[in-house]
């Protein structure tokens, strides 16, 4: 077995257990491989592993690199983790299959053009600035059902709910509350948890855990 494999294998055998553990079926989770900063080889190893979903947080990495990729390995699904300015709408939508962090209307209003130009659906999921902080994207709390209302009167498919708690605090209560503000406005995706604690945002109803280091170190 190779690293990547090995690697990948451990991640999936957490995310079961902490599923089991939560009552849940792990086929309810989607492991994303967050493949920022990763050359080419290394993408590849995982795919041959069986990875079949990878994320990207920059445009223009994305655009240097998956192409070809995805050119080679049609069964891919790439997914768009970083902050969204409205002028990489166009690339955004031709290069991506799923957008995480929609936050503002004039985002969606964008990608529905994009998407009407280019005939191509992104499902998207509103990212909720769950911490309250300044430096970080997503929509404001109080803000969260009217963006919600606005992707499902829109073309654009409605994934669910995004957010990446604040560094350095414990972020199961964010988990929590994502979940919460879930339930409220009748979402069923929650996009939570990177390589430090996708197995409590596992417990917490994550249906999809963006996992980065953990996949491609040692």
């Amino acid at each position: 077995m190779s690293d990547a494999a090995s690697r990948l294998k451990g991640i999936r055998e957490r995310i079961a257990a902490a599923a089991k553990l939560a009552r849940r079926d792990p086929g309810d989770v989607t492991l994303i491989a967050v493949s920022k900063t990763r050359g080419a080889d290394a993408i590849v190893e995982l795919i041959a592993a069986g990875q079949r979903d990878f994320a990207e947080s920059r445009v223009q990495e994305a655009l240097a690199k998956w192409p070809p990729l995805l050119a080679d390995h049609a069964d891919v699904t790439l997914h768009c983790v970083g902050r969204l300015q409205s002028n990489k709408a166009a690339e955004a939508v031709r290069l991506f299959s799923v957008i995480h962090s929609l936050d503002r209307a004039s985002l969606l209003d964008a990608l529905v053009r994009e998407g009407d130009k280019q005939g191509r659906r992104p499902a998207v999921y509103v990212q909720v600035n769950i911490g309250e902080e300044e430096q970080k994207g997503g929509c404001a709390i109080p803000e969260v059902g009217e963006l919600v209302e606005a992707v499902r009167a829109s073309p654009l498919p409605l994934a669910g709910l995004m957010a990446i708690p604040p560094l350095g605090v414990e972020p199961a209560p964010y988990f929590a509350l994502l979940a919460e503000l879930a339930r409220r406005h009748g979402v069923a995706g929650l996009s939570m948890g990177m390589s430090g604690d996708f197995k409590s945002a596992v417990m917490l109803g994550a249906t999809a855990v963006r996992v980065g280091t953990a996949l491609f170190e040692d």
